[in-house]
């Protein structure tokens, strides 16, 4: 069964601001409560791989995405490799004027077991 998450918000940030704070994925840990450990495999201006480990109540889960990167615009998550049958999401950033934006998340994905969707999907439903 297929989750789908959609989450806004108007915030009063630029969206190259908002951009560079969601793409500073090695900095996860310091404010994601669920995120254990967050690391660039490898980045380019236009592509970056990334494995987060995330973790609830002694058990975790490790996933690896390709990120498409459109800086200042959208980032694009596929699965590489985790415990997801599939695994896709989309941030966009829309300026309002100088000092503001539309951040969007739009997330899909399938948990590959029952145990996977029970230790992840608690924190998903947070998001």
């Amino acid at each position: 069964m297929t989750t789908h998450i959609q989450r806004s918000a108007l915030l009063p940030y630029p969206a190259g601001f908002l951009y560079d704070l969601v793409n500073d994925v090695a900095r996860y840990p310091e404010f994601l409560p669920w995120c254990s450990s967050a690391t660039v495999l490898d980045a380019s201006e236009s592509q970056m791989r990334a494995s987060l480990e995330i973790a609830k109540g002694g058990l975790s889960q490790k996933f690896m995405t390709r990120n498409t990167l459109v800086p200042g615009e959208s980032i694009v998550m596929d699965l590489v490799e985790g415990p997801f049958e599939q695994f896709h999401g989309v941030w966009t950033f829309k300026p309002l004027g100088e000092k503001a934006c539309k951040i969007s998340l739009d997330l899909s994905f399938d948990y590959a077991g029952t145990i996977v969707r029970a230790t992840l999907g608690p924190l998903f439903n947070q998001a």
